[in-house]
């Protein structure tokens, strides 16, 4: 969905927004998810795209490329839009978007969080929630290439 659908449909309601690189979906990341969707109305999350991960993560990143990505995330239903971005951070977006909650999971800190300035700005709130021990991209593909 597009930028201008989610201004059409904004009126009272509660936006919510998160990002990550989301390179392998797995059960922390939709754990997350879910639990962001309980803070608001609506949860628009930012993906960072094929060339951030690259720079983020390093040359073998991503596994899956932005497209894919993004089509699993709008595919699951806790995600009402999904915005693909190029820079590191997503200051930028999350300064176009003006979400009321910002949520990261609970391994940030909220003076940590890309953004949480934005959000306050505006009277809104930003939360680290719980993190799923366990669960990353990281260890499994790890355990894929058998250095778990």
């Amino acid at each position: 969905m597009s930028f201008e659908t989610l201004e059409s449909i904004r009126a009272n309601k509660k936006i919510v927004f998160t990002n990550g690189c989301f390179d392998i979906l797995h059960r922390g990341h939709v754990a997350y998810l879910n639990d962001a969707r309980e803070q608001g109305d609506l949860l628009v999350v930012g993906v960072n795209s094929d060339a951030s991960v690259k720079r983020l993560k390093g040359e073998d990143r991503p596994i899956n490329n932005e497209l894919d990505r993004k089509f699993m995330l709008e595919n699951l239903k806790a995600v009402d839009f999904v915005f693909v971005f190029e820079e590191d951070t997503p200051y930028e977006l999350i300064k176009k978007i003006q979400p009321d909650v910002l949520v990261k999971g609970g391994d940030w800190k909220v003076e940590d969080i890309v953004g949480h300035d934005i959000v306050a700005m505006k009277g809104g709130v930003t939360k680290s929630l719980r993190f799923e021990d366990g669960y990353s991209t990281t260890g499994l593909i790890n355990q894929v290439q058998g250095r778990s």
